[in-house]
């Protein structure tokens, strides 16, 4: 989502580029069209709450056994100079939502729309109705959303 970026330019002195405003914005909709469309629960890997930059490699032959990458930099997320700690905030607000409405335990699932043109989904869970748009460039004003409730 961020590629090389995710190194370079995560600190808030930088400045936003594309890429790393296109990544935010990404993982936080993987995320939350995940939880809110995706089953009755929600799995979450440590650190990917946060956007972890690295993958898990536990020791193994294939990386002469080494634990260089069999950890996680939590150090990043608690950084207020760096940009991982509002990916962090998402994910607190994502879970108050849900605590809230418990859309996740509600039978009604209804996806009304699913634009590829326009790369936008819209679904109905519970009593939310949620709209994404996950084209690059695009935004839509005056998107009509039909729902059963008025």
């Amino acid at each position: 989502l961020f590629d090389q970026e995710i190194y370079s330019h995560m600190a808030l002195e930088k400045g936003f580029t594309f890429t790393i405003s296109r990544g935010m914005a990404l993982h936080k909709m993987i995320r939350f069209i995940t939880m809110t469309l995706g089953g009755e629960g929600y799995l979450n890997f440590m650190g990917n709450e946060f956007g972890h930059p690295e993958w898990i490699d536990f020791p193994r032959e294939g990386n002469d056994n080494s634990y260089h990458y069999c950890r996680r930099q939590w150090s990043l997320r608690d950084n207020k100079k760096l940009r991982f700690g509002m990916l962090a905030e998402w994910d607190i607000q994502m879970m108050n939502l849900e605590k809230i409405f418990k859309s996740m335990l509600m039978t009604h699932q209804f996806v009304s729309l699913a634009e590829e043109t326009d790369k936008v989904i819209v679904y109905e869970r519970g009593k939310l109705v949620f709209v994404f748009n996950f084209h690059p460039t695009n935004s839509h004003t005056d998107y009509k959303v039909g729902t059963p409730w008025q």
